[in-house]
């Protein structure tokens, strides 16, 4: 039976050697060397390198999901919506900022339905945030920009907030959230 903590620690170490490596600049034989174990005994745990990817990005994608299906059934107004999509982002980029990496930058190299579910995650994502802009722009909230100049604008600088985040911390959640919103939200407001 596998060790619950061993499996994580490896999910841990091989998403911080994917942020600073890259994916495929990571070998198995790495990996085992940063947790100081054999590189057979990574197979105790993990079909291969393939299989680690799918643990770091998958449940970080799933967490987008739940978090951007529980924003739009709470039925608030799309400026409240958009506040709590961005701090979705901020929340689950300071719990794990080198899963946020792989989702952002190595999720392109999932393989099978695991690409292909990844995939569907992240145009069902940006459908909602799309939704989101366009009903902002239709109540008069939002100015009426380019809903996907905002959204690319917005994704942009939430997808690479864990740069930003590994360098500056720690931080001050609370903080980081209000001066992003601010700052974000300020250009699509409508003006009264």
């Amino acid at each position: 039976m596998e060790s619950p903590n061993r499996k994580e620690e490896i999910i841990q170490f091989a998403a911080r050697l994917f942020r600073e490596r890259g994916y495929q600049a990571v070998s198995m034989r790495d990996l085992a060397a940063a947790i100081h174990i054999k590189a057979a005994s990574l197979y105790n745990h993990f079909n291969g390198k393939q299989s680690i990817l799918e643990a770091i990005v998958i449940p970080t994608a799933q967490q987008f999901t739940q978090g951007m299906l529980s924003i739009r059934n709470a039925k608030q107004s799309p400026v409240e919506q958009l506040k709590s999509v961005i701090q979705l982002h901020i929340t689950l980029t300071l719990q794990n900022p080198d899963a946020m990496a792989c989702l952002n930058n190595d999720w392109i190299h999932l393989e099978g339905e695991a690409f292909s579910s990844v995939s569907r995650m992240r145009d069902d994502y940006e459908l909602s945030f799309r939704q989101i802009i366009r009903e902002g722009i239709e109540q008069q909230q939002f100015e009426a920009i380019d809903e996907e100049i905002v959204l690319y604008s917005f994704l942009s600088t939430l997808r690479t907030l864990y740069q930003w985040y590994i360098r500056k911390r720690p931080v001050n959640q609370q903080n980081m959230s209000n001066n992003i919103v601010q700052v974000l939200m300020q250009g699509i407001i409508q003006k009264d």
